[in-house]
């Protein structure tokens, strides 16, 4: 059993009042377990400290690779099967960029849902115990570990900066 093992959800009107709840319980002992809301929220990410995404070095990579990939193609295929035609030379490089383009968004999107499947480390089944359904209407919801003898204080804490309490549903025990 974890050091805090109760969590307690707090529901915050908007998401400046959730990421200032954030930032300050990040000055407490108390970590923030998850939070919850209706729309992404750039507020709420730089609170708690999340990093940019290295999905766009996927992509990237899949479009470099793709246009050296649909240009070396290209030019093998002229290169292997020659066509001449008016006297024009076998290597027309100018078309050759229409492939590379067209292998360049080809592999920039496959290499996109490599990267978020590999980034957001799918499947990973999570259950979570501490959501509210206003979460998914109109409230931000804070989930914030504590040990059962601290649930008064963090209820008063949360309360004070804001947060509403909905019954005593919203304390869940790790198991």
């Amino acid at each position: 059993m974890t050091d805090h093992d109760i969590h307690i959800t707090a529901l915050f009107a908007d998401d400046t009042r959730a990421a200032d709840a954030v930032t300050a319980l990040r000055q407490t002992e108390w970590p923030v377990a998850d939070v919850h809301g209706p729309i992404p929220s750039q507020a709420i990410s730089d609170a708690l400290g999340i990093k940019t995404s290295g999905v766009g070095w996927f992509t990237l990579a899949g479009g470099v690779f793709g246009f050296f990939l649909g240009y070396f193609l290209a030019v093998f295929t002229s290169a292997r099967w020659g066509l001449i035609v008016s006297g024009k030379p076998v290597l027309s490089y100018i078309p050759f960029f229409i492939v590379g383009f067209e292998f360049t968004i080809l592999f920039s999107v496959l290499a996109n849902v490599l990267g978020l499947i590999l980034l957001m480390r799918l499947p990973a089944h999570r259950d979570l115990p501490c959501y509210r359904p206003e979460c998914s209407a109109d409230r931000f919801g804070v989930v914030v570990g504590c040990r059962r003898d601290e649930v008064p204080e963090v209820r008063r804490f949360l309360t004070e900066l804001g947060g509403e309490m909905p019954g005593q549903a919203d304390t869940q025990r790790d198991s």
